[in-house]
């Protein structure tokens, strides 16, 4: 009997494989792996009715205390960006495709499957994980493969023959040709994508946003909020501690309650193509602002200068799903190390779509009053004297030659 474990999320792809992986590529038993990062609750329930629907062996797996602790704390102590969006769909990749692959070893299936299209990122970031921890699998993308033809050949499939194909057989999908939308949700944000969304020029509809509020529908009084963070981590909300998952799911609330997290960018895959994506991360946004803030004020210059380049190396491996790459270590060795100082309050103003940070305190903050303050004489000015006249001295060397003097 030939098995095969297939990452599930019972969404559109994942669904069509399962009749595909039985007609076209000869599996007798399919095991479907559903690993919970926080998608809706009714999402995970019909992952399991369909699953169970198509005749599958099937297992839930609630991995989201993990996915917050080991994956988003992280983003969060390395300021994890990728051109202007917290990264959120790439770093739950590894965990689901980690905890898929531990599945098939515990059961001993050596094949693995996933819905992953030729065109995304995804198919990177899984069978990274997939190939480093079972470096012998089979690896089955029927979605990447193509469609099968009467000539044997194969040829790419487009979201409409999918739904047709579904339809063909007996799976009722929510996405319809008008409203194509293809949606992935977990703790750290949501991504929404697809149909009209693709087109550059196109103003998103209202209805694609469920955890953040439209201008028109925010709140007129702002809200001011104090975000407590331990070693570079956050802690607490307005003074009271909570759980990491309470903690992210409490200011998704709050922030999205005042229209804050919505990200609209035009993002370069890794296959090189550009396309345009929508997000949603009220948590995501105002933590990383919040954490930027903090290091701002307890990190000298140089340290911040120097953690900017790694943020942004850490942040390019994570968007690709490198989650055991040995740079990706050594950046977070240095990051570990500058946290144990990152310990403090920032304060921030929600309203109306925007996040600013109106205040922050630190025990390690290197600041001092007396010396900044322009009332103070503490700091003797005219000490600045001999300092200005040597500022620039070899450019100004160099604008003198440039003259001919």
């Amino acid at each position: 009997m030939r098995k095969i474990v297939l990452v599930y999320s019972g969404g559109l792809d994942t669904s069509v494989c399962i009749p595909l992986m039985r007609e076209e590529y000869g599996f007798d038993h399919i095991i479907t792996v559903t690993v919970d990062v926080g998608q809706p609750r009714e999402d995970i329930q019909q992952a399991t009715e369909r699953a169970n629907q198509l005749g599958t062996e099937h297992y839930t797996l609630d991995v989201r205390a993990e996915f917050i602790e080991q994956y988003c704390w992280p983003a969060v102590k390395n300021n994890g960006d990728y051109q202007g969006y917290p990264i959120s769909t790439s770093i739950a990749r590894p965990l689901i495709a980690l905890k898929a692959a531990e599945k098939a070893i515990e059961l001993g299936v050596t094949s693995f499957g996933h819905g992953c299209t030729g065109k995304g990122n995804d198919q990177f970031r899984i069978e990274y994980i997939i190939r480093t921890l079972l470096p012998d699998a089979e690896i089955i993308a029927p979605m990447r493969e193509g469609r099968l033809l009467p000539n044997g050949s194969r040829e790419p499939w487009t979201r409409t023959e999918e739904l047709e194909y579904a339809s063909a057989h007996g799976l009722t999908i929510p996405q319809n040709k008008d409203k194509i939308w293809s949606i992935d949700e977990n703790l750290w944000g949501r991504s929404i994508e697809g149909g009209h969304l693709e087109e550059p020029n196109y103003a998103p509809p209202e209805e694609i946003f469920v955890w953040t509020r439209s201008l028109e529908n925010c709140p007129n009084t702002p809200r001011l909020i104090t975000l407590g963070f331990e070693n570079g981590l956050p802690v607490s909300i307005d003074g009271v501690n909570l759980s990491p998952l309470d903690l992210v799911t409490q200011l998704h609330a709050i922030a999205g309650e005042h229209g804050v997290g919505r990200v609209d960018i035009m993002e370069d895959r890794m296959l090189g193509l550009k396309v345009r994506e929508n997000y949603e991360c009220p948590a995501a946004v105002v933590l990383l602002q919040a954490h930027k803030a903090l290091e701002a004020l307890v990190c000298t210059q140089g340290e911040l200068k120097f953690k900017a380049s790694v943020d942004r190396e850490w942040g390019e491996l994570a968007y690709k799903g490198l989650w055991y790459d040995p740079l990706k270590e050594d950046l977070e060795a240095f990051t570990d190390k500058i946290q144990d100082r990152v310990t403090g309050t920032v304060t921030l103003r929600l309203a109306k779509g925007s996040s600013v940070v109106v205040g922050r305190a630190s025990k390690y903050a290197l600041y001092n009053e007396d010396l900044a303050s322009f009332d103070s004489k503490t700091f003797d000015q005219s000490d600045s004297e001999g300092m200005v006249k040597i500022h620039g001295l070899q450019s100004r060397m160099y604008w003198k030659l440039r003259q001919g003097k």
